[in-house]
């Protein structure tokens, strides 16, 4: 398989956003790759393939490890894709989200990043505000399509969480 379409996953997500990418996958007779990334770790070794080694950010444990998939996540992802006819893989990936997603989508020349939004919350917006939306860091810095899917659209007629109006 040389083509990819890569999938930000995180636990608890709405299947929504792995579905909607795994009818690109489909469409672009590509392997989706569903990668998790642990921002409280940061990477140490980049091994080249998409895995790498990390390190937490607390001195607390300083030991070198390998980075392994959420067993729970890997669990549901099964259920969600297993028996569509589709080639699927994990990656754990580790630090700022939008840079290690970017940099898998470049490692495996991947034809887009998908990704979803946060929950419509006054508490998820002043999140995405200090830290960034993962998507828009993506979208400015990615020379691959990068597909937004809206999970919790604000209706045309009601003010966005973050709009003082």
């Amino acid at each position: 398989m040389s083509a990819y379409v890569i999938v930000g996953v995180v636990p608890g997500q709405p299947d929504t956003v792995v579905e909607q990418a795994a009818v690109f996958a489909a469409r672009f007779n590509a392997e989706l790759v569903c990668a998790a990334v642990d921002a409280s770790q940061y990477r140490v070794y980049n091994l080249g393939d998409g895995t790498m080694t990390s390190l937490p950010f607390s001195a607390d444990s300083p030991e070198l490890a390998e980075d392994r998939f959420d067993p729970d996540l890997a669990a549901r992802l099964a259920t969600l894709l297993d028996g569509r006819g589709l080639p699927w893989s994990t990656r754990a990936l580790v630090g700022n989200p939008a840079q290690a997603l970017g940099d898998l989508a470049d490692t495996l020349n991947a034809a887009m990043i998908v990704v979803g939004t946060r929950e419509a919350t006054l508490r998820a917006s002043l999140q995405e505000f200090i830290n960034g939306s993962v998507a828009a860091q993506l979208a400015h810095r990615q020379h691959r399509p990068v597909v937004v899917i809206p999970l919790a659209p604000v209706p045309a007629d009601q003010a966005l969480p973050w709009d003082p109006a």
